[in-house]
């Protein structure tokens, strides 16, 4: 099995798509490793560690893809990389397929890659493990964020999120309960500020009121409620998350022009296309700006700040999927693992992920039946 790790281009992305303790573990199975130059430079993996691994270093991405069986990326493929893929490589990349470009999907289909979204891979819990520890760095960080912006030098309205004797806490507002908003309530905890979290799951209210021991306010997710807390927040988390669809805008514009001067929205949803109407996607080295008078923070990549932690973490929950990969061959492993397969997007030439296939006009093909049909035209070629 040829692995291909490339050198991100997206901006402001600092992670890499595998360590090099990931290379070696990979190596060590007969797998061979291409590692496009400095592609873990800004999460501070030299090329020399990657070699010490057993990784060959290669000086192009058209190198990398074009020795590769399966080609790791972190952000979704660049027009540029797309052209370069070929049929019969499977590409393991964020893809965010459903607020893409019409033309990076007709490109997966039209060059039969087998695309599989890091996003959509489950594991035998039928959790997103991906998206839990990127959602776990991303919850952290954007209590780090509000903090910092709701400073007046930084635009916002001059409150700190703790109390001090006399001064009540800020008020933070998260939309969702997930892995986001619950570890954002943690922090924000941790620093003294008053936390609300809205969803519309009862369940997962009543294991956050319990996990916090009834320290924060819960309430459902209904426009009466939302609307109310939006207005008193001093710093709103946007932490939605639908499956591989859209995130539904659940603050409109007209909300945020009644929400304090000087308040911060992190709106992580933004990799879906965020859950605030005023959200547009930023960079790290771009990252906020001022609509309506409040800051906006609106990072798609925001774990990319934290590059190492974050390329660590990545390297944990992909690389049991990846030495499976090269164990047993891609199309036999996504046969048996079921959390992988529900990761595939694209399949030789058929769409496979009914978010994508519902937002370009797509037929949808159910992916065990292909890899089944692909399973037999093989054994009848080898007969």
């Amino acid at each position: 099995m040829n692995i291909g790790i490339l050198k991100e281009t997206a901006p402001s992305e600092r992670r890499v798509a595998l360590t090099p303790g990931g290379v070696q573990t990979l190596v060590s199975l007969s797998a061979v490793v291409y590692v496009e130059r400095n592609a873990g430079a800004l999460s501070f993996f030299t090329d020399d560690e990657y070699t010490n691994a057993g990784a060959v270093i290669v000086y192009s991405p058209e190198e990398v893809i074009n020795r590769s069986d399966i080609v790791l990326k972190i952000a979704p493929p660049a027009d540029s990389e797309l052209k370069i893929l070929h049929e019969g490589q499977t590409l393991f990349s964020a893809l965010h397929l459903a607020i893409s470009k019409r033309k990076t999907i007709e490109t997966l289909l039209e060059k039969r890659v087998t695309a599989i979204g890091y996003e959509l891979i489950e594991n035998e819990h039928g959790e997103l493990p991906i998206v839990q520890t990127m959602a776990e760095i991303a919850g952290q960080i954007s209590i780090q964020v509000a903090a910092h912006y709701l400073q007046a030098r930084q635009g916002g309205r001059g409150v700190l999120l703790g109390s001090i004797p006399g001064v009540p806490a800020a008020d933070v507002l998260i939309l969702g309960a997930g892995t986001v908003g619950r570890t954002a309530a943690r922090v924000a905890l941790g620093v003294g500020a008053k936390v609300m979290i809205i969803d519309k799951n009862i369940s997962r209210l009543r294991e956050v009121e319990n996990l916090f021991q009834w320290r924060i306010a819960t309430a459902v997710s209904d426009q009466y409620n939302i609307d109310r807390a939006v207005r008193e927040a001093d710093a709103l988390i946007g932490a939605v998350l639908l499956k591989g669809e859209k995130t539904p805008h659940l603050v409109s514009e007209e909300l945020v022009k009644q929400m304090k001067p000087g308040s911060v929205i992190v709106d992580i949803s933004i990799d879906q296309g965020g859950c605030v109407e005023t959200s547009r996607p930023t960079t790290l080295t771009d990252p906020v700006y001022i609509t309506h008078g409040v800051v906006h923070y609106c990072v798609p990549n925001t774990p990319a700040s934290v590059p190492r932690t974050a390329t660590v973490g990545w390297t944990n929950v992909t690389l049991p999927f990846l030495r499976e990969a090269t164990e047993l061959g891609m199309e036999q492993v996504l046969r048996t693992n079921i959390g992988l397969s529900k990761g595939v997007c694209t399949f030789q030439g058929c769409c496979t992920n009914r978010a994508a296939a519902k937002a370009f006009n797509l037929k949808i093909e159910d992916i065990q039946p292909l890899l089944n049909s692909s399973l037999t035209t093989t054994r009848q070629e080898r007969s």
